[in-house]
């Protein structure tokens, strides 16, 4: 089944791969691009750009700043998650402190995520 998208979104989602912060280019090339399971970054689902997307596992990784533990970030963080959620996709958040200070601990949570859900999910 492919997600919805729109249109529009595509040359943002484009921007931010080029404007990626220090955190998303470190999961990303030190990681996420030469993970066995392909994932893309900066996909465009419904109304969204995520961080990162894996088809096989129907995972979202977003990597949150500082401006996530706001008020109005977490309550728009719960909308979208729940958006998201309503697609059959699970969503998991790292801060960019943990990117930073915990690498290999992140990796090895989506490692095992991936490798859990890509069981139980038909491909």
């Amino acid at each position: 089944m492919s997600l919805p998208y729109r249109q529009d979104l595509i040359s943002r989602a484009k921007q931010l791969r080029k404007d990626a912060t220090k955190q998303e280019k470190h999961l990303w090339y030190d990681y996420l691009s030469t993970y066995p399971v392909r994932f893309q970054r900066q996909k465009t689902i419904r109304g969204f750009i995520v961080d990162f997307y894996c088809h096989a596992a129907r995972l979202v990784i977003e990597l949150d700043g500082a401006q996530h533990n706001e008020a109005q970030g977490m309550a728009y963080d719960r909308e979208r998650t729940a958006v998201l959620e309503s697609y059959h996709l699970f969503v998991i958040r790292f801060s960019n402190q943990q990117i930073d200070k915990n690498f290999s601990e992140v990796c090895t949570q989506i490692d095992q995520i991936v490798k859990q859900r890509t069981k139980s999910l038909p491909l």
